[in-house]
């Protein structure tokens, strides 16, 4: 009795056909769906960085804010970090690169060696790529 449940007559040709095609394109249907899901992150780009301060900035505000806050992040004191900055500028010859001051460049060394962040994390306090921060 079981047999005679699960037995489905053969089907036409025709239907068969028809069944196949019905597959293939749901298949194909299923793959462009894919791939505009996929392309879609591409083509709708957002910026990462959208802080209002850029790192140059928030350097800026360690400089000038509470003596405090510039220890606690850079872990050395204002007028210690100007002149480590003075030091690299006139004993290394180092200057401002095109993208980043030297004062930024700096400050992203010590924050790095104060913090010890990733790379991504730096990144997003002062505003910059990975690749500008490993650089």
């Amino acid at each position: 009795m079981l047999g005679t449940l699960f037995f489905m007559p053969p089907l036409p040709r025709e239907t068969r056909q028809r069944q196949l095609i019905l597959a293939a394109a749901y298949i194909i249907n299923v793959i462009s769906i894919a791939t505009t899901l996929y392309a879609s992150l591409l083509y709708w780009k957002q910026d990462y960085h959208t802080s209002k301060l850029t790192g140059a900035q928030w350097v800026e505000e360690l400089i000038y804010g509470h003596t405090d806050c510039i220890r606690t992040e850079l872990g050395m004191n204002m007028h210690i970090f100007l002149l480590l900055v003075e030091e690299l500028r006139s004993l290394c010859h180092l200057e401002d690169s095109k993208f980043v001051t030297l004062q930024e460049q700096a400050a992203i060394f010590l924050y790095m060696c104060v913090t010890s962040l990733s790379i991504r994390h730096v990144g997003e306090q002062f505003q910059h790529s990975n690749e500008t921060i490993s650089t």
